[in-house]
């Protein structure tokens, strides 16, 4: 039998990977604020931007879920595995019949939801029910965004093969085409709609289906472009159906959490639901460009080596992939904390968006930003488990995340409203990392390697240095409402390189050096 291994080339490093899914991402995620700042321009945080968040929220949170969370972390193990140990007629058989059946199951969920989509609105945004024409724009909407779910789960599924085969840029940088197809409805449907905030709904279609398309040549070049057959009653299939039933929840808890987010947020005055919409974009940044990219590349890998009874190289890339998320979640942290205000005042207040929704929202970036690090963790300790193929440990972890994060909602949210929902979810993303890396180190499958010790002390003073030149630098609240954009973007560029450039310099001079970064 021949191996799947002969039909790939020498590996790439994981940092080199990595680093190459990070400036794709990078390059997604300076569009979506983009895209943010049009919508923010145009719709600010009103009852038409509340509705269309909510609209959007529901087929892109199933996306999280199904797609790049369920369905990729069952998939990519099966699929490295048929590669290790069968050979290419049998891959290709896997990859067809996964296509089908994945495909034939998203369009019936499509379909009903669109019928159903009144009862997803109220299940999704009760407080809406209060006021009738802010949900019957959500449904209207949300009729339009939900085939974003099937394009957008196709896509996934194509991004995970284009991986499998150490084809990370592609995948990475098709997530540009919906911030392009978003920024370019914004401007020219909106003029030509009878309600303006639907040319978003119309954006989210189209971007879903030119992201599908995209990704259809780059599957013909590795010879691997699926001919979907619907069989059930597949090995692989079924396998994969087994490890997703658990993983539909324990993967994307997060999800979950910032979803009840928004639940309760509609009970809320008017722009609560667009504040943390604002708010959560800003943490996204540095979790998508960096955690999320080094999870996507670490699990073929940690697959591949649990595959191969690799142990001591699994916990080694397990050790590698902490220390990564660490160098870039602890500044980020910090930062966001520090720069709440000049970084939304940049971005966002012009137009329809107000200083006081600049208040609201920094309020529940910083709380936010106090679970970027246990965000970012859980990025890289979830694939420990999936590629041993394990989805019922994290979902035991993440019940207990679940139900600590709701008792968090209703202890905080009539004290601090808005901000103590996304105060909750970092609370509750803290017990979630931390539940995930105690089951691995007790497993035995994590171990902690040498020079943890040191590394933590050049993170703090590195850290600490940068934190001093951003308080130093910084403007008043006052001057950063008072100037234009462009002074705004002067200063902001201005802290940024300083901060930075103190972060490396300290870095470099307690002793980090580029070598210790590779794996």
């Amino acid at each position: 039998m021949t191996s799947g291994k002969s039909d790939g080339a020498r590996k790439p490093g994981l940092l080199r990977s990595g680093l190459i899914v990070s400036m794709m991402t990078m390059l997604s995620r300076v569009l979506g604020l983009a895209r943010d700042i049009v919508i923010a321009n145009l719709f600010g945080a009103g009852s038409g931007a509340d509705a269309f968040f909510v609209a959007f929220k529901i087929p892109n949170f199933l996306r999280r879920l199904f797609a790049e969370g369920a369905f990729n972390q069952a998939f990519v193990p099966v699929l490295s595995e048929y590669r290790s140990q069968r050979d290419r007629v049998a891959v290709k058989g896997l990859i067809n019949a996964v296509a089908g059946t994945l495909g034939l199951t998203l369009a019936g969920i499509t379909l009903l939801a669109i019928l159903a989509a009144p009862l997803l609105v109220w299940v999704f945004a009760p407080g809406f029910s209060q006021m009738p024409e802010k949900q019957a724009l959500t449904v209207e909407m949300l009729r339009l965004t939900f085939p974003y779910l099937l394009l957008i789960s196709m896509t996934a599924f194509a991004g995970s093969i284009l991986n499998s085969y150490d084809r990370f840029a592609v995948p990475a940088f098709t997530p540009v085409l919906l911030n392009l197809s978003l920024i370019g409805s914004a401007i020219w449907l909106t003029p030509m709609m009878a309600e303006p905030v639907m040319a978003l709904a119309w954006g989210v279609l189209i971007a879903g289906s030119v992201q599908l398309l995209f990704q259809i040549p780059f599957l013909a070049r590795i010879g691997l472009l699926p001919r979907p057959k619907v069989s059930w009653k597949d090995e692989g299939v079924r396998r994969i159906m087994k490890l997703m039933a658990p993983a539909l929840f324990g993967v994307s808890v997060s999800q979950i959490n910032l979803l009840l987010d928004t639940v309760l947020a509609s009970f809320l005055i008017s722009g609560s639901v667009s504040w943390l919409y604002y708010s959560d974009r800003l943490v996204e940044l540095p979790l998508g460009v960096f955690a999320i990219a080094i999870a996507t590349v670490i699990l073929p890998s940690l697959s591949t080596k649990h595959a191969e009874k690799s142990q001591q190289g699994f916990a080694r890339t397990l050790d590698w992939s902490m220390r990564m998320v660490l160098l870039i979640a602890v500044p980020a942290a910090v930062a966001l904390i520090v720069l709440a205000e000049p970084l939304l005042f940049t971005l966002f207040q012009y137009g329809a968006m107000t200083v006081h929704d600049v208040d609201m929202a920094a309020m529940s970036l910083r709380a936010y930003a106090v679970g970027l690090i246990a965000f970012m963790l859980i990025k890289v300790l979830a694939p420990g488990y999936y590629a041993r193929q394990d989805t019922t440990t994290p979902v035991k972890i993440g019940i207990k995340a679940m139900v600590a994060n709701m008792v968090f909602n209703l202890g905080l949210v009539f004290w601090l409203e808005h901000a103590g929902l996304a105060l909750a979810t970092s609370l509750s993303a803290f017990l979630n990392a931390g539940l995930l890396w105690y089951g691995l180190k007790k497993s035995g499958v994590f171990v902690w390697q040498a020079g943890w010790w040191k590394y933590l002390l050049q993170l703090i003073l590195s850290t600490g240095l940068m934190l001093v030149l951003l308080l130093q630098l910084n403007p008043t609240l006052a001057e950063w409402a008072s100037v234009d954009w462009l002074q705004r973007a002067i200063w902001m560029a201005i802290l940024v390189a300083f901060g930075g450039v103190g972060y490396v310099a300290m870095l470099i001079l307690t002793g980090l050096k580029p070598r210790d970064l590779r794996h």
